[in-house]
């Protein structure tokens, strides 16, 4: 399967698998788009894609649930694996290897091409033209604090010494027609790379990019080691280099394919209120803190420039699709580096990325001889307590045989039921929590510390009182389930 280089080639690939629906009718960029693509995760029907925004003076459209769970039944993961350079109807374990492959990959670094011809050159403004005011601004939630025209947008920025050159996402404000604010939180990398330009007490050039290719926020969405450029991550998922260009007014590059790109610098304080805006755990946030101020000083943009959207909420939207991919793939990775025999890693969409499931293969035991299920689990929470970053911030981890598939609802769900004790079998580790995270106290919220537990759900050895499954696979012959399906349309 061919990588996509540019959104509306994705986007017709979509239509093509019948998961885009095209709304023509006017559409408000107030609520009314985003409440479209809210409903759409919640009933799993097509990515809208918006032709006739009310407010729009130039043309623009609006994208919704771009890498959300697919209205196929046969190809859930399509939008996320056709993101990445895979066939639409990838399963989850197969998903997370490529990712993890990539991890360990050769970077290939971008390829810098000429301005003149690049897509999202079309349009240059400079100076007092270049406003936000242009722009058809999505409001996302009732509730938010604001105007929020990054949800999906990739924001470039570099460090000082030019070593690390970051593309992250995270929300953005609008405050006027040339000034937005956005969170910007170390120990993330965009707070990281804005810290040091902060103690040098310089404002910090930014680009914020929005579309291009599909991989280009996928892979911004996902946790990647500190000091790793995404960009050398895609070209190694792509198998060749990202086309980049020069900015027009600050020493940055962005995707040459991109469909809208704002340019300017980061305040060195936190100088404006932010937020509160709907968060990943499903609930309305009432929290709102001081952030920097981005400054507008050059837009450049397509013709016709499509803005994507992420209404953030109840799973499962593209922060449990993509960031809880990733962040498997980032906790397979560790497991397979601690040599620890794994099969996959998943977190279930419907769990809000609280769940962590690791399933392991029947001959872990010849892996790991004199080691018991306990002391095997000790050593997978051990890994996952120690990986840092977002690993830390799993409250709940089960470790399951792989004969379930993670990512199949029921398969979990009943091995869950089945093979959890109610109250033995778990390790404990405190760790990481976040101030929305509504299943911990109102005191560990505010100290962001709290419990994560990995639980032991794994079966006995063969001929030690495990059991086969009472189904078709496991309950009968292969020549009856042999003739079953051959006649199962008769």
């Amino acid at each position: 399967m061919r990588h996509f280089t540019d959104l509306r080639d994705y986007i017709d690939a979509l239509d093509a698998l019948g998961d885009l629906k095209t709304v023509d009718r006017a559409v408000s960029a107030d609520l009314e788009a985003a409440a479209i693509t809210r409903r759409s995760y919640e009933i799993r029907s097509p990515a809208p894609l918006f032709t006739n925004v009310a407010e729009d003076r130039i043309g623009m459209r609006m994208f919704g649930a771009p890498a959300g769970v697919s209205s196929r039944p046969d190809m859930r993961l399509a939008r996320l694996a056709m993101s990445v350079g895979l066939p639409p109807d990838t399963g989850a374990a197969q998903l997370v290897d490529h990712l993890v492959r990539t991890r360990d990959a050769e970077p290939v670094p971008p390829r810098t091409v000429s301005g003149e011809g690049a897509p999202c050159k079309e349009n240059v403004l400079l100076g007092e033209d270049a406003t936000l005011d242009r722009f058809a601004v999505p409001r996302i939630h009732e509730k938010d604090g604001g105007s929020y025209l990054n949800t999906w947008g990739v924001i470039v920025v570099k460090t000082p010494d030019g070593a690390w050159t970051n593309w992250s996402i995270s929300r953005i404000m609008m405050l006027d027609g040339k000034r937005m604010t956005g969170l910007v939180v170390p120990p993330q990398h965009l707070g990281l790379v804005w810290q040091a330009w902060a103690e040098r007490g310089e404002p910090m050039p930014y680009a914020l990019v929005q579309g291009g290719a599909p991989a280009i926020p996928f892979v911004a969405g996902i946790p990647l080691p500190r000091g790793v450029d995404e960009s050398g991550y895609i070209g190694a998922l792509h198998g060749e280099p990202v086309d980049v260009v020069r900015c027009e007014t600050v020493d940055l590059e962005v995707p040459a394919s991109a469909e809208v790109v704002i340019e300017g610098h980061m305040s060195v304080g936190r100088d404006s209120l932010e937020g509160p805006f709907g968060e990943y755990a499903g609930y309305a946030s009432t929290q709102s803190s001081m952030q920097p101020i981005y400054t507008v000083e050059a837009i450049t943009h397509r013709n016709d420039p499509i803005w994507p959207i992420v209404p953030e909420g109840r799973p499962a939207d593209e922060y449990h699709t993509v960031t809880g991919t990733g962040r498997a793939a980032n906790v397979l990775h560790a497991l397979r580096r601690a040599q620890l025999p794994v099969t996959t890693v998943w977190m279930p969409f419907p769990a809000a990325m609280h769940w962590t499931v690791v399933t392991v293969p029947d001959t872990w035991r010849q892996s790991l001889p004199g080691v018991d299920s306990g002391e095997f689990v000790r050593r997978i929470g051990e890994v996952i307590h120690n990986s840092g970053g977002p690993s830390a911030m799993m409250p709940v981890t089960f470790v399951l045989d792989d004969d379930i598939d993670p990512a199949d609802e029921a398969d979990l769900f009943w091995a869950l039921a089945t093979r959890l004790h109610p109250r033995d079998r778990r390790f404990s580790w405190d760790g990481v929590v976040l101030p929305f995270m509504a299943c911990f106290s109102e005191d560990e919220r505010k100290a962001m510390r709290g419990p994560s537990v990995v639980h032991d759900g794994l079966l006995p050895a063969w001929g030690e009182g495990r059991l086969h499954h009472s189904s078709f696979d496991q309950a009968y012959p292969a020549d009856i389930r042999r003739r079953v399906l051959e006649h199962w349309d008769d």
